[in-house]
């Protein structure tokens, strides 16, 4: 499976660095919303309280996170699939 999750293609990335909660969350959220259904959104965020906020934020309001991993030291990568619209 782990194979699968490193062919995703990425349809946007969201650079977030320097902002924090809950402006990630919010913005991540927003572009979302502009993105089609089965979209990837790749966030990156340099905040720690971000790496596990906006995963379980956005988990929450029913998409699909496919992945959270470092970029290196200071930087987080959060994968994140858009939901189908109700």
């Amino acid at each position: 499976m782990k194979g699968a999750v490193e062919s995703v293609r990425i349809d946007k990335e969201l650079n977030l660095k320097g902002k924090i909660c809950p402006y990630t969350f919010i913005e991540s959220m927003l572009t979302l919303e502009e993105m089609e259904a089965g979209q990837v959104l790749r966030v990156i965020v340099d905040y720690p309280p971000a790496v596990c906020d906006v995963p379980r934020s956005l988990k929450n309001e029913g998409y699909e996170i496919l992945k959270t991993s470092p970029i290196n030291e200071t930087d987080w990568a959060i994968l994140v699939k858009n939901k189908e619209m109700e």
